[in-house]
């Protein structure tokens, strides 16, 4: 996976239903403050950063470091791993969970800051370079 290209701006402002794109909207601010890097389209992924994966079966490639997805459904935010934020995600507020993924149909109904700390530990753990499950080298 690489960045796109395209104007993050201009891809946010086609997303629906609206709820979806003002989520999308807090949610870029959001991911930039805590990365402290720029939004990027990966495809229909808006990405901070980018990070170079790789699995002990040696299947390997790039990702951003914090990212989400505004899909029509839910928003989809993509996180280290579900299982490590058991707790906080019981604080939460309404959504379901993937594997790695956070799927949320309204950022309104969920506490901000137990989103906050999510991203937080999953940005720390992927600055540090991951684990033995899948080795990390941040790039950008």
């Amino acid at each position: 996976m690489k960045p796109t290209g395209g104007s993050v701006a201009a891809f946010i402002a086609d997303v629906t239903p609206a709820v979806r794109q003002r989520d999308a909207e807090t949610l870029t601010a959001l991911l930039q403050e805590l990365s402290d890097r720029e939004p990027e389209l990966w495809g229909t992924i808006i990405g901070f950063g980018s990070c170079h994966y790789r699995y002990p079966t040696g299947n390997e490639g790039d990702m951003p470091v914090l990212a989400f997805a505004p899909r029509k459904a839910a928003s989809t935010i993509y996180l280290d791993s579900t299982d490590r934020h058991s707790d906080a995600l019981a604080r939460l507020g309404p959504h379901t969970i993937g594997k790695g993924c956070l799927y949320i149909k309204d950022l309104e109904k969920v506490d901000l800051e137990v989103l906050r700390s999510i991203l937080k530990s999953t940005l720390a753990w992927t600055e540090s370079g991951g684990d033995e499950g899948m080795r990390l080298v941040v790039l950008t």
